[in-house]
């Protein structure tokens, strides 16, 4: 795995926007086009063999919190439980999710988190990159299936919801990223066949029955990247249960983007060789060195490393609901750089990975995408 230099494309960000990446440039520099990585093809491979690994070990850590009702430790809302229950024993299909892996391409791939509900970087990881590839070394590869099988997997969700006249998709529309990648998945189902309604997530509304649209439309499915512990605290959050709206995520992907699953997948597999030591209670950490992060966050928030100096944390707004403490394990440096390997399944099927680097150790939303390629 090497961080190298390339001639960036004459024109790339028109060539981005062509394509619906309009937010390459966001925080001033985001998608860098004078860098890639290189992988040889047994790295690919091994990426490939662990993300399968650690989907199933993440099933069955779903099936565990369930059977033993493991809801306090997460904090999962007591109206939330009946959702997930049903959720899970209907086997509601997923459609997306993002491993995070501390790799260096010498020692094994180590799962950080899992981003299970509302993961982003689609656009860049799947499209972008490809065709920043075919315009700088189209003889080389890419790991990266994720366009062809996000396509195949909205035709099987269509299949499992054979009554959903039309999909909606919702998020919040003042955040650029967010839409672009919500209308990159809209043309993704539309491609698979489904008639398709974009809409901000303040748009959908509860009549006392059902979810609607702002056409008062009933939503027989909703793709929300919008996260679940949110939508749970809203005023109809306890009427969940009550429509029959379906959902994607399902609502048991909320027990996988919860971090409280990190300290269960530890337990469940004491010294894996791709997960992280990790506990609900920093005293197991007496004298080692660790990262305290909140159960519920995103884009970095919120986290302390801790015993490796001066603690260091993170700003943010999460934390109420509890902590998990997990192992430091440093992300490698190339050259000025921090690398994060985000690892895509769609379906259960591992489908490419894609690269966030950062000036710190802790990858924020001020992180910068890397395309990549591997021979």
């Amino acid at each position: 795995m090497q961080r190298i230099k390339v001639p960036p494309r004459p024109g790339w960000q028109r060539k981005m926007e062509s394509v619906g990446f309009h937010f390459h440039s966001i925080d001033g520099v985001y998608w860098r086009d004078e860098l890639a990585y290189r992988f040889s093809s047994a790295q690919i491979d091994e990426l490939d063999d662990v993300t399968a690994a650690l989907n199933q070990l993440c099933l069955q850590a779903v099936e565990h919190v369930v059977r033993e009702k493991r809801y306090r430790e997460l904090a999962i809302p007591p109206h939330a439980i009946p959702l997930i229950e049903d959720s899970w024993r209907r086997q509601d299909p997923s459609l997306f999710g993002r491993f995070d892996l501390a790799y260096d391409g010498l020692s094994p791939p180590k799962l950080y988190e899992f981003n299970a509900d509302t993961p982003t970087s689609l656009i860049e990881s799947s499209i972008a990159q490809w065709f920043w590839l075919q315009d700088w070394n189209p003889q080389a590869d890419q790991f990266n299936s994720l366009h062809e099988k996000l396509i195949e997997r909205w035709k099987t969700l269509r299949q499992h919801w054979p009554d959903a006249h039309k999909l909606h998709l919702a998020c919040l529309y003042d955040n650029e990223e967010d839409v672009g990648n919500l209308e990159y998945l809209a043309d993704c189902a539309s491609q698979a066949g489904w008639p398709i309604e974009c809409l901000d997530i303040a748009d959908v509304g509860w009549d006392g029955r059902q979810f609607v649209d702002n056409q008062e439309q009933a939503i027989n499915l909703l793709f929300k990247l919008y996260p679940w512990e949110w939508l749970c605290a809203e005023a109809f959050g306890p009427d969940i249960p009550r429509a029959a709206t379906g959902w994607v995520e399902p609502p048991w992907r909320m027990l996988l983007a919860n971090k409280g699953i990190l300290p269960i997948l530890w337990q469940l597999n004491p010294g894996h060789p791709n997960l992280l030591e990790c506990h609900f209670d920093a005293s197991a950490f007496t004298g080692r060195p660790y990262v305290k992060k909140p159960l519920l966050s995103r884009e970095g928030a919120n986290i302390s490393v801790v015993g490796m100096g001066p603690t260091v944390t993170t700003a943010g707004d999460y934390g109420e609901e509890g902590f998990v403490y997990q192992a430091f394990h440093s992300l490698p440096r190339f050259d000025d750089a921090y690398a994060l390997v985000g690892s895509w399944l769609v379906g259960n099927e591992p489908a490419g990975i894609g690269i966030r680097e950062d000036a710190s150790a802790i990858t924020q939303n001020t992180s910068h995408f890397v395309p990549h390629f591997f021979e």
